[in-house]
């Protein structure tokens, strides 16, 4: 019976969470519903999710208004209706037109007119009058009561009492910028817009009938499915015409770079033998594609000389660094390929491809041009939430309160005279904050799907200029649209700029992605040593000079550590202390090896410290004889990204074992160090007390970690920079040598 049920999405308008939603669906004893979001699709894929396998079944719709004023509400009978009506949408929403009053023909949906503004055109086979409560009392007057096999019951759903009624009112009055008192009766819903129970609904129509009838039959006869998971292949499956020319194709780009990038005969061989491993796995998992795009992107970008920095947990791959996506040697720097994908990883992998600000917008227009034709291409949405200060001062600002006070009712802690108005806006505003108000773009995230992205989403078009979807990344994981973040770093321009200026001086072509030769540049490394790194991207900061200059920092594993180290989580943790003391003191070292030196010899490149997620794995496989995918559970399960809580537990039992196998000798050891190792001691003492030991890990140290695929990226993009700086330094000399001279 419910055929028009709003949640929040419809932004400034609805007050339904989309749980909140389903559970009022439940209570009031429906066990289908329509969801139709006003001009919007953002709860769709989420309450598909939710209700997967579950009693209540959704009928995915879609509200079509002009304003407050309801056209018509399109419900999907098809996946290809919901299509049908995402396109429609698209279309209005891209070139902000109005809707008509009457809808266009739809294949695969269904069509409600309101009754109150139907004026008796001829109705389509898929085109029914929807009558309101209101309308029931106009009914047996009405000249539509004749055509009985075209009435459905219209009840909107968009609140629950009469207080989510008045944030309603709240709402309409922030969107339209105007005072409550000035908000016009028809700038917001009437009232009675609440859910009903069912037998209390059925009551109302029980004069009609044949309208109960037929709205049971449009609700039965619509069905919308998606096949949910991270790994379910949504992503364009083929960069070529299939998996074989894919395979070959990204085979024969690792082979062509092998000798650059290992030009010794030993190294040849360790690389080409992990190469071989990671491409069978890539070809099971079917990621040829996904590295293939990306491989393209930065291939286009070399082409026009920009600059690029590939990171994210790609780095710890051996195809991405032969193949150009990053500069980091998984190999040199010891990183697992199972850290970015491995079989048992439910997860998508992971590239952030970092350009010059002013080279972006180009790399966009390309990936756009390049992939998104026939529309399967789109940015990312994000939802803009009502934060604390913000839903205060725009509660304030519709009831007319002057800027001063707003202020004060902002910092309400610090006055407790507040007056009966300041309170009613501080209890609604409790009640407003976190909803959406409206849709951003994701920072960098861009979507290239196998489907037009309007089998999930409408998408509407922000200043930027490409359609973006009405859904978030968390939306697109979950039903297998894994995004390609190409993001921005002002930085790098001055890079690009700099090698221009060397190639117009000294007719020098640089290969800044030769990032080995810079690594063993003498010069290179006093800069870094000295903590001369003023004009160095990332390294520049004071407190990250003195760290440099207090580790003697001249090589690329302790520019790395030093990297991580000086993070807020770490170093207050007491971590980055011991890895400094550790460093400059070799008795100490052998001290807290000696204690433990299986776990100590693990972690003896950062002298016995956890200093990366990465570290994770390492104690967790060396240590622990967890498999590499066990492993990468913990890992993930220190990111406040992880949901899947269960599956971290499930190797909790394997991890305290196996360690038990590992040092039974040590007597208690599970007490001792197992246990701690697993739950961080929250006092001072028991941290300092395991810091002795090693600086352990696991479930409790998710916010003292930063995780190394970053860092390294960022690493060689600060010797780069160093390079450069040399270069230029020297130019300037140069130059003043000259002008003196003259």
């Amino acid at each position: 019976m419910l055929l028009n049920c709003h949640t929040y999405y419809s932004f400034c308008y609805g007050t339904y969470s989309i749980k909140e939603l389903l559970n009022a669906v439940y209570l009031g004893g429906y066990r289908t519903f329509a969801l139709t979001d006003i001009n919007n699709t953002s709860a769709v894929l989420e309450t598909l999710r939710l209700t997967e396998g579950k009693t209540v079944r959704p009928v995915i719709g879609i509200d079509f208004r002009n304003g407050v004023q309801q056209q018509y509400v399109g419900l999907a009978q098809t996946n290809s209706g919901f299509k049908e009506l995402n396109e429609h949408l698209t279309k209005h929403l891209h070139g902000q037109i109005p809707f008509d009053a009457i809808a266009p023909p739809f294949h695969q949906a269904y069509v409600i007119y309101p009754m109150a503004t139907y004026r008796g055109w001829k109705l389509q086979e898929h085109e029914f009058i929807g009558v309101s409560l209101n309308d029931l009392k106009q009914l047996p007057f009405s000249p539509y009561k004749h055509q009985t096999h075209k009435l459905v019951a219209l009840h909107e759903v968009s609140f629950a009492a009469k207080k989510q009624f008045n944030a309603h009112r709240l709402l309409r009055a922030i969107d339209t910028n105007t005072l409550l008192s000035k908000l016009p009766l028809t700038g917001h819903a009437k009232g009675n817009e609440m859910m009903l129970p069912e037998a209390e609904l059925l009551a109302a129509y029980s004069s009609y009938p044949h309208i109960i009838a037929n709205t049971q039959q449009l609700l039965n006869t619509c069905s919308v499915m998606f096949e949910f998971g991270k790994l379910k292949g949504k992503n364009k499956k083929y960069y070529t015409d299939g998996i074989g020319n894919d395979m070959a194709l990204l085979r024969s780009e690792c082979i062509k770079n092998l000798a650059y990038r290992y030009p010794q005969p030993v190294a040849y061989l360790q690389a080409q033998k992990r190469m071989e491993k990671e491409l069978e796995v890539i070809q099971k998992m079917n990621f040829a594609s996904y590295f293939l795009i990306n491989w393209d992107i930065v291939n286009y970008a070399r082409h026009k000389n920009y600059y690029h920095v590939g990171r994210g947990s790609g780095a710890n791959s051996i195809v991405a660094y032969l193949i150009g996506i990053t500069d980091v040697d998984p190999i040199e720097l010891d990183l697992y390929f199972e850290r970015f994908i491995n079989e048992n990883r439910s997860n998508a992998p992971d590239f952030d491809i970092d350009f010059s600000w002013t080279d972006r917008d180009d790399v966009t227009r390309y990936i756009f041009e390049r992939f998104g034709k026939d529309g399967k291409a789109a940015l990312l949405a994000t939802y803009s939430t009502f934060q604390h200060d913000a839903v205060i001062r725009e509660l304030g600002k519709v009831f007319g309160l002057p800027p001063g006070e707003i202020d004060r009712l902002q910092a309400a802690h610090k006055y407790p005279d507040i007056d009966a108005m300041g309170k009613k806006i501080l209890r609604y505003s409790e009640l407003i904050q976190q909803f959406p108000s409206h849709l951003s773009i994701h920072a960098s995230g861009i979507l290239i799907s196998e489907e037009p992205i309007t089998t999930y989403s409408a998408t509407f078009m922000p200043p930027k200029g490409y359609p973006t979807t009405q859904f978030s990344m968390l939306e697109a994981e979950d039903v297998g649209l894994f995004k390609f973040d190409i993001l921005s770093q002002r930085g790098l321009g001055k890079i690009k700029d700099a090698l221009h200026i060397i190639k117009e001086n000294k007719g020098v072509d640089i290969d800044i992605h030769n990032i080995k030769q810079f690594t063993q540049d003498e010069k290179v490394k006093e800069l870094l040593r000295e903590g001369k790194a003023i004009g160095c991207f990332y390294v520049e900061s004071p407190g990250m000079r003195m760290l440099l200059a207090k580790l003697r920092a001249d090589d690329y594993l302790r520019l790395v550590a030093a990297s991580s180290i000086i993070r807020p989580g770490v170093s207050k943790s007491g971590m980055m202390r011991a890895y400094i003391d550790r460093f400059r003191n070799q008795s100490l070292r052998e001290k807290v090896r000696a204690q433990l030196p299986q776990l100590y010899d693990i972690l003896a490149e950062t002298y016995g410290v956890m200093v990366y997620q990465e570290d994770v794995i390492k104690v967790a496989h060396l240590f622990a004889d967890l498999t590499l995918a066990e492993a990468d559970y913990l890992r993930r399960g220190m990111s406040w990204k992880f949901k899947q809580r269960n599956e971290f537990f499930k190797v909790r039992e394997s991890f305290f074992n196996n360690c038990l196998k590992v040092i039974l000798p040590k007597g208690n050891f599970i007490r001792t160090i197992c246990t701690p190792c697993w739950r961080w001691p929250y006092t001072p003492r028991a941290r300092r007390r395991l810091l002795n030991f090693s600086s352990c890990i696991l479930p409790s140290l998710k916010s003292l970690i930063f995780c190394s695929r970053s860092i390294m990226s960022f690493s060689t993009t600060a010797f780069s920079n160093s390079v450069l700086k040399l270069c230029i330094t020297f130019l300037k000399k140069t130059s003043s040598a000259i002008a003196k001279e003259a």
